[in-house]
């Protein structure tokens, strides 16, 4: 039986869809290409393409000048500058936005310091002033947004609220989600910090080649965030990898090891103590080396219930104290050996502090690829300038 005009309309966009896919995250291809990497026929591709071209979803590469010899094969790409996708970290000492298109690459950040004690409104003012700048040093506005995600300290439940406890002051009664709801249309996630740096790692950091990771965050703040099988995992409520809510971990005051440390200079500020211990022990100062093994013996503790739990093929050591990897990692590695089966590799991160807003950039694009790549494209864009 013939089929419908809906079933046709039907098979064109799921064929302009694999054709989409086919473009994104590879170099400019000919129709041939496409055609073998979607298996559609060289006539449907080169219908398809030519389509999406017309709707803006891609665009022709032009060969370059005497590249070869003859007529050259038409090349095409897809158009990632058709939307963009905002990450944002809301930290304790800043807020940082990242702006990236739908292939991934970011093209523009901007942050703002904040103080850890700001109330909800000063940090929801960072926050929107954080925003306003990226968009107008990049000449976009709100429109341009295919997907916004915000990454908060704390357990994040379905309603994109930390209800159950978070460090930042007063911040249990906000909800991003609805305050950024009132400026921007397109869709907004709230995510946890520890989750999103996991996120990251796996995208674009040092555990890339790995399917299962625990991410540690170790600084001020201890935490943990958890990928299994490729995929985030957040828990019933959320919280899934808070452990260090369990006293008996020793999470929560592993870092006054550090910050307690004998001899350390009444002139250091608290945030600057662990740096200072840090450098103290590399240059053999006795206390300052007994702190480190007595702040690493405490974080091994979590670590060694999340590895023994999920049997992770990467322990991802992250947040401000990895940049002193130097002494954090082999101390570790020796606990987990006295504590576990089976001792994953541990890496350092070396996102430095743009590990949850890339996090956040990851999952705002799996949104629009959730909502925009896998079901229906939506209306023809206006084709790129010039």
């Amino acid at each position: 039986m013939a089929g419908t005009g809906t079933d046709l309309n039907r098979l064109r966009e799921l064929n302009s869809l694999s054709i989409v896919r086919a473009l994104r995250g590879n170099p400019p291809s000919t129709v041939t290409e496409l055609s073998a990497r979607t298996g559609l026929s060289r006539p449907s591709a080169d219908v398809m393409v030519k389509a999406l071209v017309a709707d803006g979803w891609a665009t022709v590469v032009e060969p370059a000048a005497n590249s070869v010899v003859g007529r050259p094969a038409r090349r095409y790409q897809f158009r990632a500058d058709a939307g963009h996708v905002l990450g944002i970290d809301v930290g304790g000492h800043k807020i940082l936005a990242m702006l990236a298109d739908l292939d991934g690459t970011v093209v523009h950040s901007t942050r703002v310091a904040v103080t850890p004690d700001a109330d909800p409104a000063s940090r929801l003012a960072a926050m929107d002033t954080v925003i306003a700048n990226c968009l107008a040093e990049t000449g976009f506005s709100g429109d341009d947004l295919w997907a916004i995600t915000v990454g908060v300290t704390g357990p994040v439940d379905e309603t994109g609220r930390t209800t159950l406890f978070t460090p930042l002051p007063g911040w249990t009664s906000v909800n991003p989600a609805e305050h950024l709801a009132a400026c921007f249309d397109a869709p907004i996630r709230v995510e946890n910090d520890c989750k999103l740096a996991a996120v990251a790692e796996r995208w674009h950091g040092v555990a890339q080649d790995a399917d299962d990771i625990v991410y540690l965050l170790a600084g001020i703040r201890t935490g943990a965030g958890l990928i299994i099988d490729g995929t985030l995992r957040r828990g019933y409520g959320g919280a899934a990898g808070e452990i260090g809510a369990l006293r008996q971990v020793r999470w929560l005051g592993a870092p006054a090891h550090l910050q307690n440390c004998p001899g350390l200079p009444e002139s250091v500020a608290p945030d600057d103590a662990a740096a200072w211990v840090f450098s103290a022990a590399r240059d053999g100062d006795k206390a300052a080396k007994a702190a480190v093994r007595r702040y690493v013996r405490d974080l091994a503790v979590g670590a060694a219930a999340l590895v023994l739990t999920l049997d992770p093929h990467v322990v991802v050591v992250g947040g401000g104290y990895s940049r002193s990897a130097d002494i954090i990692l082999e101390p570790l590695e020796r606990e987990l050996q006295r504590l576990c089966l089976r001792v994953p590799e541990i890496r350092a991160s070396t996102l430095a502090d743009e590990g949850v807003a890339l996090g956040a950039l990851r999952l705002a694009l799996d949104e629009v690829d959730a909502r925009l790549f896998t079901t229906s494209l939506p209306a023809p864009l206006a084709p790129p300038a010039g």
